[in-house]
C-alpha cells in the first residue's frame, strides 16, 4: 500500500500543471485596450480573466479557444469592434489561428505578426485597416490562409508572400493596391495553388496575371504630350509661313516703287 502512495507521488510530480502564461496575459491585456467594444460582446474581457484566461482546453474569454492552458485561436468576428489591432498580439507565442474579420477595425497591419511563428490563418478581411501588407509576416513560415479582402490597403503587394510554401487560400480583392502582382503568386508551379482574378480584383492600380489587361483609358500621356508638341510645331510652321508671304510681298512691293524713282525726269 504505501508503495502505491509513493508511485502515486512520484506520478504526480512527474506531471506539472500549467500555469498561466504572461505573455498570453500582456496579449490580451493590451489587446482589450486597443480594440473598442460600443456593443459590448466582450464583457468577460477583463483584467482577472487575462491571468488566467485558460483552464486546460477551456477559456473564460468570449472568441478564445485554448490548447492546454495557452491562447491558441482568437475569433472575435463581426462583433462591431473599432479601434487597432495591437502590436503585442504578438505576445500571444502559441496563437495559431487570427480572425478579426467583419469589424470596423481601422489602422495598419502590425509587422510584428511576425512573431507568431505558429500562425497558420490570418483573416482580417472586411475592416478598415489602411498601410502597406507587411512583409515581415512571411516569417510566420505555417501561414495557409492570408485573407485581407475588403480593406483600405495600399502599396504593392510583398513578392515574400509568393514563397509561402503551405499558402493554399489568398484573398487581397477590393483595396487601393498597386503595382505587378508577384508571379510567385499568379503563377504558382509544382503543388502550390494558383490564385485566380478574385483574388486580386476590385484594386484599381494593380495589374499583372491573373487580372485581364489594363483597359486604354483614352489617351496616353506621350499622346497628349505628343499632341501638344505637334500642335506647337504646326502652329510654328504656318507663323513662319506667313511671315515669309509678308515679307516677299513687302520686297515685290519696294522693288515696284524703286523702279518707277529710276524712270528719267522729263525734259520741260
Amino acid at each position: 500500500m504505501d508503495m502505491l502512495i509513493i508511485l502515486f507521488l512520484l506520478t504526480s510530480a512527474a506531471l506539472p500543471l500549467a500555469s498561466p502564461d504572461p505573455n498570453d496575459e500582456a496579449c490580451l491585456t493590451h489587446v482589450s485596450q486597443t480594440l473598442k467594444d460600443p456593443l459590448k460582446n466582450l464583457q468577460n474581457w477583463t483584467k482577472p480573466n487575462f491571468a488566467n484566461p485558460c483552464n486546460g482546453f477551456t477559456s473564460y474569454l468570449p472568441g478564445a479557444t485554448c490548447n492546454n492552458g495557452r491562447i491558441y485561436k482568437l475569433a472575435l468576428t463581426n462583433l462591431s469592434l473599432q479601434g487597432s489591432i495591437s502590436p503585442f498580439l504578438s505576445n500571444c507565442t502559441n496563437l495559431q489561428s487570427l480572425d478579426l474579420s467583419s469589424n470596423s477595425i481601422s489602422g495598419p497591419i502590425p509587422q510584428e505578426l511576425q512573431y507568431l511563428l505558429n500562425l497558420a490563418v490570418l483573416n482580417l478581411s472586411s475592416n478598415r485597416l489602411e498601410g502597406v501588407i507587411p512583409p515581415q509576416i512571411t516569417l510566420c513560415a505555417y501561414l495557409n490562409v492570408i485573407d485581407l479582402h475588403d480593406n483600405l490597403l495600399t502599396g504593392q503587394i510583398p513578392q515574400q508572400l509568393g514563397f509561402l510554401s503551405r499558402l493554399s487560400a489568398f484573398d487581397v480583392s477590393y483595396n487601393k493596391l498597386s503595382g505587378p502582382i508577384p508571379a510567385s503568386l499568379g503563377n504558382r508551379s509544382g503543388n502550390r495553388p494558383s490564385f485566380n482574378v478574385t483574388s486580386f480584383e476590385g484594386n484599381k492600380d494593380l495589374y499583372g496575371y491573373p487580372l485581364p489587361p489594363m483597359k486604354s483609358k483614352g489617351l496616353s500621356v506621350l499622346a497628349i504630350v505628343g499632341i501638344g508638341l505637334g500642335s506647337g510645331l504646326a502652329s510654328l510652321v504656318l507663323s513662319f509661313t506667313g511671315v515669309c508671304i509678308w515679307l516677299k510681298i513687302r520686297d515685290e512691293k519696294m522693288a515696284a516703287e524703286e523702279g518707277k524713282m529710276s524712270n528719267p525726269m522729263p525734259d520741260y
